[in-house]
């Protein structure tokens, strides 16, 4: 397949992307129409042991279960104990309980593993914290909106899952490897949070903080303990070898129920609003990777990954010099295109061209999440900033939630430089660990 037939299939799916057809229906039918012209009927014919084999992959089984688990924290109400619980710790700080934001995003994106439940979930219990406290609209809006990408680098994370099932590499390796990333991320925007803040205090400006004496700080930490025993359970056991990453995500959840029956939660109607909204998702998302490797049976036969690679390797480009590029074109595809559609749609064909250049597929793997990441906080497809923009209750312009986002977009930039001059960031962890 020529270099321009590939172009021109791209930007068919594109243009239906624009139109606003479901990225699985476009990808069925790129799918079917191209291997039908390709090599006619037989090779459609034989997508349908594909789509077999996918719905009966076992890593997948941990995609409801760790939606699961961060359902049964949002509706728990632990979320909410656990915000106030860093309030105190964090609100001191120069930023204040923008600080508090970060950390609960994080908090809560090591147990959730989604993104837009992490802005949406600890946006509603900040905002009205904020409002009351007189933190300007663009700051708060801004620090959960790039806060709550966290969910889909702090592992567990869906999206590491979709990655590694669409690339075939070691789900309990990217896992283990996205936890330094995120949590220098994390840091990286606590320490812009504090400098902008000390630079508005040097210009008169009065922050109000959270007072509380050493003895209220050190009885809130008890509302630490369900999210922190969960991600230790998770995490630990995928890293001593003890448990796959699908038998970790069981676990995660065994837990959980246990925290919130603690609580005295535990109703019909309260499982019933968590399996219903979890089976919602997962199709959505099964249904997407199902229609994935209906197309990839396309490309692999017409040998597109092949011909790009050759392509961009006629360039001369070091790896450096690529990696680049591909963040322009990360950068560039985010501002039209969801998550799940970024990974789904560029994964079979840039993973080939860069490990063809010697990069780590699990390095990749987080590359490509960081690009997603960024992709939900610029305009004018954010998932992340529509999502916060929602939960808001003065109805104020979407224009505060873009302003305040792009520090934090630049930072993430910033950040993935840092992990291309500096890949054992990514890689030393996962090189420690035991098995999977």
């Amino acid at each position: 397949m020529s270099v321009f037939a590939v172009i021109v299939g791209f930007a068919i799916m594109m243009g239906l992307l624009l139109l606003s057809f479901p990225i699985a229906v476009i990808m069925v039918v790129i799918g079917v129409v191209g291997g039908m012209l390709l090599y006619g009927w037989p090779l459609v014919e034989s997508m349908g042991p594909v789509i077999w084999g996918v719905q009966n992959e076992n890593i997948l089984t941990a995609i409801p279960l760790f939606i699961l688990l961060g359902e049964l924290l949002l509706r728990s109400g632990l979320a909410d104990k656990m915000y106030g619980a860093l309030a105190l710790w964090l609100g001191r700080l120069p930023g204040g309980l923008l600080h508090t934001n970060i950390g609960c995003c994080a908090i809560f994106a090591a147990t959730s593993g989604s993104s837009v439940a992490t802005a949406a979930t600890v946006g509603t219990v900040a905002l009205p914290a904020l409002g009351s406290r007189g933190y300007t609209p663009s700051r708060s809006l801004g620090s959960l909106a790039a806060g709550g990408t966290l969910g889909i680098l702090i592992p567990p994370s869906v999206n590491l899952l979709v990655f590694g099932s669409l690339a075939n590499v070691s789900i309990g390796r990217l896992f283990i490897a996205g936890i330094i990333p995120g949590l220098l991320l994390t840091l990286f925007f606590m320490m812009f949070i504090a400098a902008e803040s000390l630079v508005r205090r040097r210009g008169g400006e009065v922050e109000d903080y959270t007072d509380s004496t050493l003895g209220e700080r050190l009885a809130a930490l008890k509302h630490l303990i369900p999210p922190a025993m969960i991600f230790l359970i998770v995490m630990g056991s995928i890293y001593l070898g003890i448990a796959t990453p699908t038998e970790s995500a069981a676990l995660g959840v065994v837990v959980a129920l246990l925290f919130v029956w603690r609580e005295g939660k535990i109703s019909l109607m309260f499982l019933h609003q968590c399996f219903r909204q979890t089976a919602r998702t997962t199709g959505m998302i099964l249904l997407i990777i199902t229609a994935a490797f209906m197309l990839n049976v396309t490309l692999a036969l017409g040998g597109v990954a092949q011909t790009m690679t050759t392509w961009v390797a006629s360039f001369g480009l070091p790896a450096t010099g690529l990696l680049l590029a591909l963040i322009l074109f990360y950068l560039f595809l985010g501002m039209f295109m969801d998550v799940l559609s970024m990974q789904v749609l560029t994964i079979p064909v840039a993973l080939p061209i860069v490990t063809a250049i010697g990069v780590d597929p699990i390095w990749f793997g987080i590359f490509i999440v960081l690009m997603c990441e960024l992709g939900m906080i610029t305009p004018p497809v954010g998932m992340n900033l529509y999502v916060v923009q929602g939960v808001r209750t003065d109805g104020g312009p979407f224009r505060d939630v873009v302003v305040g986002a792009l520090p934090y977009a630049l930072i993430m930039i910033l950040f993935t430089i840092l992990l291309i001059m500096a890949p054992d960031i990514v890689l030393w962890l996962p090189a420690q660990m035991f098995v999977y």
